[in-house]
């Protein structure tokens, strides 16, 4: 129930936004971004989530680190990511599913596949932060921006901050393994059995990835960083092609203010409504057009809304294809390739 009023608030902001809108501006900047600007957003959006998905499969053991399995996960992931884009769940929906696509379609077991969804969420957003923190100092050399502006993104990025390095810290220090060995000594622990088990497992898995394999973790954060880094890119493309170039200090400091925004509003499907106001914020301190900002942000939304019917139509083909464990697995685990 929450998330679907979460999802009306975003749609009943997204309808405030449009009814103080001069639609007729905003559909003539959209209009200008042409067939080649379209194509041009949709190479860099996919240059992105590829990107992105290299990042992950560094932390999946049981997948070679080479084209095929780059692949097999991005594949996984677009199906995944489409449904986090399109059921009201935040950035969670799709989440089991990726799993359930790893363990159907490739033999990766279930930990190891929650371990590395757990890592690539945490990775992408220790990379953020530190995209962030930049784009923050450009954001506060910039005069157009209000100090209110300025002060909001900034506490929106430390929240995040801490609340990132708080749960990186959890996984790095085994805390769930430590509470699981506290929950051991009580009379009820024998019912917790497989449960425990399953949380050191998966607590070995963190520690085999952040401390084992560091220069692994410092690949996936790397790339993640590049992830973050294509999206200004993106930003930056949208708004030549539609004849209104910035610099790349404005483009990154326009995608710290939208990716913070994103991050805070997880719980609205897509942020849908939260993303499109930041943009006009942003754009009418900038340029005093806030419609321009609205153009873009629509633009945004068209890119997502041909990945994720890319991404259902991916899975419905995953249901019509029959369950098979490949051969093809790097570094099992204790056979747990076939686990379940």
């Amino acid at each position: 129930m929450k998330r679907y009023l979460a999802l009306i608030l975003g749609l009943v902001l997204l309808g405030f936004i449009f009814s103080q809108a001069d639609l007729a501006e905003v559909w003539a900047a959209m209009g200008g971004i042409g067939f080649s600007g379209v194509a041009a957003v949709l190479a860099i959006f996919a240059t992105s989530f590829v990107i992105d998905s290299a990042s992950w499969q560094l932390m999946l053991p049981s997948a070679r680190l080479d084209g095929a399995w780059l692949v097999r996960v991005t594949k996984v992931r677009l199906v995944g990511e489409a449904l986090n884009l399109v059921v009201p769940a935040g950035t969670l929906g799709g989440e089991p599913v990726k799993a359930w696509l790893l363990k159907r379609s490739h033999g990766i077991g279930y930990r190891e596949s929650a371990a590395s969804l757990i890592m690539a969420k945490t990775v992408n957003l220790l990379a953020l932060i530190a995209f962030c923190a930049l784009g923050l100092a450009l954001i506060w050399r910039e005069p157009r921006f209000s100090e209110t502006f300025r002060m909001t993104v900034a506490a929106g990025l430390g929240g995040l901050a801490l609340g990132v390095f708080g749960f990186y810290a959890v996984q790095h220090g085994r805390a769930a393994s430590r509470l699981a060995r506290l929950f051991a000594r009580w009379r009820f622990a024998a019912a917790l059995e497989r449960f425990l088990e399953h949380i050191h497992d998966i607590d070995d898995r963190f520690g085999a990835f952040y401390i084992a394999r560091r220069g692994r973790f410092a690949l996936a954060l790397a790339l993640a960083l590049a992830n973050w880094a294509v999206n200004m890119v993106e930003l930056y493309a949208i708004l030549w092609f539609l004849g209104q170039p910035i610099t790349w200090a404005e483009a990154w400091a326009i995608e710290t203010a939208a990716q913070l925004v994103r991050a805070g509003t997880f719980f609205i499907p897509g942020s849908l409504g939260a993303s499109e106001a930041v943009m006009v914020v942003i754009f009418d301190a900038l340029s005093g057009r806030p419609a321009l900002g609205l153009a873009v942000a629509l633009i945004r939304r068209g890119r997502e809304a041909v990945w994720a019917a890319w991404g259902l139509g991916l899975g419905w083909l995953y249901s019509l294809t029959p369950a098979k464990i490949p051969a093809l697995v790097a570094e099992p685990r204790d056979g747990e390739a076939g686990e379940d």
